[in-house]
């Protein structure tokens, strides 16, 4: 081909809009980027893989016979099932982390010499790595994580010159049912498991603690972003009154005075319990505001849905009227009359127009009002939720200042029978550093306190943030999806009014001719 005598460059808009072109039908003009589902661009000479991310609903991409040297660009691809590198020129297996839907892909025929980096990729069924550097046998057993592997190529391996190379890869990948173009064959997997039955068990075993793990961890990442979702991770228990108290060297001093311990554990347990209601409330109002949200989009795609049936049904009497009015004009000799005939369809076609922007611009009214009142309800909802948490916190803000008050207290009751040598227990000597005048003692009481009323705060000010953060990403996430839905929906008006008038035109040649 021509563009192998190119010298080798990277993907350009140039080159992407006319693979585009010769890949689309004669009716797709005015086709977006982001609507495309398959792209060649193989046997193009590329170095480097560049301006793809506008891509975003690709499924297939053909990158094969370059000279691709590594793989980058691609993560805006998260729709790719399949995906074609080989005869390139890479050396390592990356930049593959989002493309977590892909289930076929080659590296035939490249420099790879370590298969590693495919971790996110579950849905793998056919992986081919053949005529690669890939020299480590054992490297294979890290396929074991992919349960839908099914065809396997690594023929043309230094790894297959080894004479127990097919019964190993067997073995250790059991549910692989091609191997190197073949099936595997029930013989070759009963010695495989004979010659490897008790390594495998010892791997299984292994595998199975991991398992456990990972689900538990699992569970606990999902159970911790539930709680960020609702604005109160850390507040089911005592995590806020043990972080007041982290990094405070003058609490764990102030903790020495006799019948503090005391003080500590009622205050800790009053804490929690207001950080307990907080975390209730939370999740209490989680649910309902999520409950709201998938009301709205419901609502939403229900208003959607009813004006594209309607304006299909519009689309379809008008296809109907021209059809039948094509049939009578494809019968019609005399201009005069033909033009008579394609008037009156004009005329359709314009009436037929405005009905389509008018019942578009009904839902965009329609959408307004659904996300007014949306807003308001959600903006009500979160308004008073923080109203609340402002009084709980107030509320850790009281037992804090309690605290301080009765510790202080203590203190200079302590300090008075230092001074008067009337202490009988003997004290710690981290307390009696404070224990040496009262500007000492309140000095180191009042930093303590002030320490704790800062991560009081701080823990209020990241709860504020959060909850302004996520109204603010929601309300622009959904304008700017509905003004994307709008713009598309106008344009496919246009472009399908254009198409018919188009078609007219061509009426009209015979007879101009």
């Amino acid at each position: 081909m021509s563009g192998q005598q190119e010298e080798p460059g990277v993907i350009d808009e140039q080159m992407l809009q006319r693979a585009v072109e010769e890949q689309q039908t004669r009716y797709t003009e005015g086709i977006q980027l982001e609507e495309v589902l398959e792209l060649r661009l193989d046997y193009r000479n590329i170095l480097k893989i560049y301006h793809l991310w506008s891509f975003s609903s690709l499924t297939k991409l053909q990158l094969d016979n370059n000279a691709i040297e590594r793989i980058e660009g691609l993560e805006n691809l998260t729709n790719l099932t399949w995906l074609d590198l080989s005869f390139n020129k890479i050396e390592v297996i990356e930049g593959l982390q989002t493309l977590v839907k892909l289930q076929d892909l080659s590296l035939f025929n490249n420099r790879i010499s370590v298969i590693e980096n495919l971790d996110t990729l579950q849905r793998l069924q056919v992986l081919s790595l053949g005529n690669n550097s890939i020299a480590q046998l054992e490297n294979v057993i890290y396929l074991r994580r992919f349960q839908s592997l099914r065809t396997l190529n690594l023929a043309g391996n230094p790894i297959c010159e080894e004479d127990r190379y097919k019964t190993f890869v067997s073995a250790y990948l059991p549910e692989l049912v091609y191997l190197d173009y073949r099936l595997l064959d029930e013989q070759t997997r009963e010695t495989a498991n004979a010659k490897y039955q008790y390594a495998i068990e010892e791997m299984r075993q292994n595998e199975m603690q991991e398992q456990q793990a990972m689900e538990a961890q699992k569970i606990s990442n999902e159970e911790l972003q539930l709680h960020k979702d609702a604005f109160v991770e850390n507040l089911n228990g005592a995590q806020l009154f043990h972080s007041m108290f982290a990094d405070d060297p003058d609490a764990e001093k102030l903790a020495l005075l006799p019948g503090v311990d005391a003080l500590l554990e009622e205050f800790r347990s009053r804490m929690e319990a207001v950080c307990m209601q907080m975390f209730e409330a939370g999740l209490s109002q989680y649910s309902r505001r999520s409950a709201e949200v998938e009301s709205f989009f419901s609502c939403s795609r229900e208003a959607v849905a009813e004006n594209k049936q309607k304006a299909a049904q519009i689309a379809a009497d008008f296809e109907s009227f021209r059809r039948l009015k094509t049939a009578e004009m494809h019968q019609i000799q005399d201009a005069v009359q033909l033009e008579t005939h394609l008037s009156v369809c004009r005329q359709q076609l314009t009436h037929t127009s405005e009905q389509l922007m008018s019942l578009e611009l009904q839902l965009v009214d329609q959408l307004e009002d659904v996300y007014k009142e949306f807003e308001r309800n959600i903006s009500e909802m979160l308004g008073g939720f923080v109203e609340f948490v402002q009084g709980m916190f107030a509320q850790c803000r009281d037992l804090e200042n309690q605290h301080h008050e009765q510790q202080l207290e203590i203190g200079l009751e302590t300090l008075e029978k230092v001074l008067k040598n009337e202490l009988e227990e003997e004290i710690p000597d981290d307390l009696a550093m404070l224990l040496v005048d009262k500007d000492t003692l309140i000095n180191a009481a009042n930093a303590s306190h002030d320490t704790h009323l800062m991560k009081i705060d701080n823990r209020e000010d990241v709860l504020r943030t959060h909850t302004d953060s996520w109204i603010k990403h929601l309300k622009t996430e959904i304008q700017e999806e509905e003004m994307k839905r709008n713009r598309k929906r106008i344009s496919e008006i246009q472009n399908y009014i254009r198409f018919v008038k188009e078609e007219l035109e061509d009426m009209t040649l015979p007879v101009q001719r």
